[in-house]
């Protein structure tokens, strides 16, 4: 994570709940230790081997930043998307060189350039620690109880596994929404060094009016090294790359990370978002949009500064709206509506073979949602932070909250403290990444506005903060004043305590006694009842469909799968291949103007490349946020393209799979290495991606 408030908020409370069993073919964001190899072998005629999935897996990484990627080379080498990696590229940019704008290429292992605070984890094991779990939670505890022995089981369980002197990391992942908990073992790797990344005009060729849009011309791509004892790192599993590329009809795979999905969300659930969640959040992302876009556009300071976060806001903002979309569609409700009834149905029919507690599960669930209404803005604005929007606030609540849990059980401690994660906290807490001072009071004024405009000017809490100051006032006081911009401060505070005399740190008190409150109303008035509703739900499902399902997405590895297809849009036929000469007929109709405009380097190389490579293309593979950078292979584990983004069908699949018309959209592996070759004269690169000397 970085320490900036998260967009999200809104929708991170809503929670996850559990999938249902695929009506669709091609659906599914599977565990690896539970793949559909039946459906495989009956549909396709392929059935993967454990060897074929244990590679697979093995050779696939998570990025911390959000995102997903893949090694590629023996020697450590790293394939994501660009846009993944554009944080990184921000913060290696300096005045002089704007690598996000403009590109970087090392040309050796001596120009690999090392990132700031990222990490990769690359997930080794998998172990069902669902019984644990439950075994320390007796039946009848009181919600606050439960949650507490819950959590300190899981942190138990993790301080058990991980082992940061060996890079090990450990996470207990709650799936089917509180029906099972998984042990995940990681290798985790810090020191992470830029390789290439092609110019944000070509790899985010069409902005924001093409985002979520297909046809797409996109090359985004962006490779990272892996080292370990300052040497490259030698992968024993990596994927090897596909001469032929893939075609159309055939059968590939994705290995990535969704990010979160609400597939199994009660009607209750659904409804709440559909009326106050996602409405209060896009007031948000429009106000931030609007805000960060027209500072952006003052200068070329300005926007080689805040550009990423621009990026960011404008992506979840049109995600969103889709997600909407979906939501106010009567024929999508009606399908979940009547998925639910079926549910309903068999519970009431089935008594004998499923929890006494499922049938009060739904009223419970609903109970939840209509508390969550009165909770949500103030939640957002204290304990996620929606009020306080400075990566400099976030630094300093670590700070103070650190020092507050350091000294607790593991059953009294907040999780993003515990013992197992504190590695990953510090990485992230003293990494010298550039905190830019105008774009934090910028950021901070406009939140503390929001702040007063959400709970009032004369809220006791805001003339807490406020002290007496406008938010523009109060902003520059805080930021100009605090400390914890210098790394040896901050080190300094989490070895000996938070200077609570620090202003930031001071505004950061002020609010963490009712932002704790709040945290643990919800917690355990509406996140501990509802996870056991869903547990009991999620027994309830196994009965009636087995247990051959796959739970909703939580940023962790799955596999998906899907033949390269088009579609019909508007009664037009789409194409699943888009070719190299379509960039430049797409950069033409629009004269050639921001954000179609080619590189110069692209203009100049036209005459070398052949035009007729695809370029970008589309298949059905179930796919959300967080699967971008996830390699796209064949059956025989090779690469064949690279996801980067979804059509504008597509926004719907956090709710529902269909592959009628949504697509996942992939950057051609044949694209990049015509590309490498001939553009950039990346020749080593281009060598070591195809095995060649």
């Amino acid at each position: 994570m970085r320490f900036r408030t998260r967009i999200l908020t809104a929708l991170a409370v809503a929670g996850l709940s559990m999938s249902t069993a695929p009506t669709h073919a091609d659906e599914g964001m599977w565990l690896f230790n539970n793949v559909p190899k039946k459906l495989l072998k009956e549909k396709y005629g392929f059935e993967p081997t454990d060897a074929w999935l244990e590679h697979l897996q093995k050779s696939s990484v998570r990025f911390n930043s959000g995102g997903s990627g893949s090694f590629v080379s023996a020697n450590g080498l790293v394939m994501t998307n660009h846009h993944v990696g554009a944080d990184d590229l921000q913060k290696l940019s300096t005045k002089e060189k704007d690598y996000l704008k403009d590109g970087f290429h090392a040309r050796t292992l001596a120009d690999e350039i090392k990132c700031k605070a990222l990490e990769l984890n690359c997930l080794q094991s998998i172990k069902d620690v669902t019984a644990e779990v439950n075994a320390a939670v007796k039946p009848g505890t009181p919600p606050g109880e439960a949650f507490k022995l819950r959590q300190a089981k899981i942190a138990e369980i993790e301080k058990g596994s991980a082992d940061e002197a060996k890079g090990v990391r450990a996470d207990v992942v709650t799936l089917y929404a509180g029906g099972a908990y998984h042990l995940y073992t990681y290798k985790k790797y810090t020191d992470i060094r830029l390789v290439f990344a092609p110019e944000k005009a070509i790899a985010f060729f069409g902005g924001d009016p093409d985002n979520f849009e297909y046809p797409r011309f996109c090359l985004d791509m962006c490779f990272f090294r892996v080292y370990e004892n300052d040497k490259p790192l030698k992968c024993e599993h990596y994927l090897k790359w596909s001469a032929a590329g893939s075609q159309d009809g055939e059968l590939t795979f994705v290995s990535g990370h969704p990010g979160r999905t609400s597939r199994q969300n009660t009607m209750a659930e659904l409804e709440y978002l559909r009326d106050t969640g996602f409405p209060f959040l896009m007031q948000r992302l429009n106000r931030m949009e609007v805000l960060i876009g027209a500072w952006v556009g003052r200068s070329e300071e300005n926007r080689q500064k805040g550009e990423d976060e621009l990026f960011g806001i404008q992506n979840s903002r049109k995600a969103r709206m889709g997600g909407l979309g979906g939501l106010l569609d009567p024929k999508i409700m009606a399908r979940k509506a009547a998925e639910e009834k079926r549910l309903k149905d068999f519970i009431t029919a089935n008594p004998d073979k499923v929890p006494a507690e499922a049938a009060k599960a739904f009223d419970i669930i609903a109970e939840g949602q209509k508390k969550r209404v009165g909770y949500i803005k103030e939640l957002t604005m204290l304990e996620g932070g929606g009020a306080f929007n400075s990566q400099l606030f976030g630094i300093a609540r670590t700070l103070l909250r650190y020092s507050e849990e350091k000294n607790k059980s593991a059953s009294e401690r907040l999780p993003e403290f515990g013992e197992a994660r504190l590695g990953s906290l510090k990485q992230q807490l003293f990494s010298d990444e550039p905190i830019h001072e105008d774009f934090e009071l910028l950021k901070l004024a406009d939140s503390l506005t929001l702040l007063a405009g959400t709970l009032g000017a004369k809220h006791e809490l805001v003339e807490k903060v406020l002290a007496g100051k406008s938010p523009k006032d109060r902003a520059f006081e805080l930021i100009s004043g605090t400390k914890v911009k210098d790394i040896a401060v901050r080190k300094k505070m989490f070895d000996s305590g938070a200077d609570e005399s620090d202003p930031m740190i001071a505004v950061a008190k002020i609010i963490d006694g009712p932002a704790r409150d709040l945290r643990r109303k919800v917690e355990t008035e509406i996140d501990e009842p509802r996870r056991q509703a869903y547990a009991a739900l999620a027994k309830a499902r196994f009965a009636m469909d087995g247990t051959g399902t796959y739970p909703d997405a939580t940023f962790t590895l799955r596999l998906a799968f899907g033949p390269v297809k088009g579609f019909t849009d508007a009664g037009q036929a789409v194409a699943p291949f888009t070719q190299i000469g379509g960039v430049y007929d797409r950069s033409k109709e629009q004269a050639n103007k921001y954000p179609f405009e080619l590189p110069k380097r692209w203009e100049e190389k036209k005459q070398s490349l052949d035009l007729k490579t695809p370029f970008n293309f589309v298949s059905t593979a179930d796919i959300i946020g967080g699967n971008s950078g996830s390699p796209v292979v064949n059956k025989n584990g090779e690469v064949v393209g690279l996801i980067f983004d979804g059509n504008i069908q597509s926004l719907v699949l956090d709710f529902i799979y269909d592959d009628s018309v949504a697509r996942a959209v992939s950057v051609d592996s044949r694209a990049m290495i015509e590309s490498l070759r001939k553009v950039y004269d990346a020749v080593d690169l281009a060598n070591e991606l195809e095995g060649k000397k």
